[in-house]
This record gives C-alpha cells, sequence and structure tokens, in this order.
C-alpha cells in the first residue's frame, strides 16, 4: 500500500465525538515512550504527522487522521505511566476503554511492544483485557534497530510463548524499526488486505 494523502482530523477525549461515517480504523497503542508516534510517522512517510516527544505519555488525547481517504489511523494514549498521579492514570483508562469498546469502527488494535524488554506485566494484562473483550488485535515489536538479530528473536519468541501459556491462538505480529524502515510493508500490506476483506 502506497500512502498518497494522511491528515489530521481531530482530537477528542470522547469516542462518541470521533469522526462519523464507516471507515475503518487502525488504532495504535502502547506503554509510554514505546516509539509509537515514531512509528506512525514512518509507516506514513510524515516526519511530524504524531508528534514526538523525549518526555513519555505526552498523548493524552485520541487522534485521527484519514489515510489515503479512505481508513482512519488512530493514535491512543499511551497506558502505564507511572509518574502520572491516579487521576489522570484512571481518565486515561476511560479514555482507552470506551474507545476500544464502544467504537464500532475499530477495524484492529495495534499493541505496541519493546522489543528490547522482557515480557512486562502492564502490556500482557492489557493484551489479557483485549482478548477478554473480544477486541481484534495485533502486535508490533518495536524498536528492533536496538538489537542484534537472534537477542531480538529471541526476546519477541518469549514474548509469544508467554502468550501461548494462556491463548490457544496467537493474534498477527510484526517487528519494525522506525529509523530502518523495518516492518513497515508488512504492517501496511496487512491493513490493505484487511480494508479489501472488508469491501
Amino acid at each position: 500500500m502506497d500512502i498518497k494523502s494522511a491528515e489530521f482530523v481531530m482530537s477528542n477525549t470522547d469516542f462518541r465525538k470521533c469522526p462519523e461515517g464507516t471507515l475503518p480504523e487502525y488504532a495504535f497503542i502502547g506503554r509510554s515512550n514505546v516509539g509509537k508516534s515514531s512509528l506512525i510517522n514512518m509507516l506514513t512517510s510524515r516526519s511530524k504527522l504524531a508528534m514526538t516527544s523525549a518526555t513519555p505519555g505526552k498523548t493524552l488525547l485520541i487522534n485521527h487522521f484519514i489515510i489515503n481517504g479512505n481508513w482512519y489511523l488512530v493514535d491512543l494514549p499511551g497506558y502505564g505511566y507511572a509518574q502520572r498521579g491516579s487521576k489522570q492514570r484512571d481518565e486515561i483508562r476511560r479514555i482507552i476503554e470506551s474507545y476500544c469498546l464502544g467504537r464500532e469502527q475499530l477495524t484492529s488494535l495495534f499493541v505496541l511492544i519493546d522489543s528490547r524488554l522482557k515480557p512486562q506485566k502492564i502490556d500482557l494484562e492489557f493484551i489479557e483485557w483485549l482478548g477478554g473483550n473480544q477486541v481484534p488485535f495485533g502486535i508490533i515489536f518495536t524498536k528492533a534497530d536496538k538489537l542484534g538479530h537472534q537477542r531480538l528473536m529471541e526476546n519477541v519468541q518469549t514474548f509469544l510463548d508467554t502468550l501461548s501459556e494462556e491463548w490457544e491462538e496467537l493474534p498477527p505480529y510484526f517487528i519494525s524499526s522506525s529509523e530502518k524502515h523495518t516492518g513497515k510493508e508488512e504492517i501496511l500490506g496487512y491493513i490493505d488486505e484487511v480494508n479489501r476483506s472488508l469491501q
């Protein structure tokens, strides 16, 4: 899939105020500082479409971008930033959960996982919540360029093995590097394939 146009549409905290219509939506979410903005910019070939920041947890809104005029890329708030107060963490959880459960146009959610780390409890709990609520999702392992190939594949396999303890069937997964543009074709190809199946 070639991305010919990518335009910001709106930001808000209420899924009921998201764009009207029936266009499919692909949402991206992950722990704070997992590389979400960099991934979105890499996928769309727009260096500043999603604002990157050295400060974790800057995205506090549901951000909609229209891609090629026929599907939405949705940038969701990051979860699990420890330095937030409990009130703000609860508000972010409400935004995320209400969007995931209430947004009929949500076609697939991509959960971003830092490939450098061992499986994190907060990621596993969020994935378990998605499964329990039958939210369709895939996994994107980010920052693949930060590790050697063997260590990268070992970390990915460890995460998948951990999921296999609870899951009979694993979700689709992708390995990405925003700096090296790894995974771009595979992720966009998957989105294109799903879009075609909806027609």
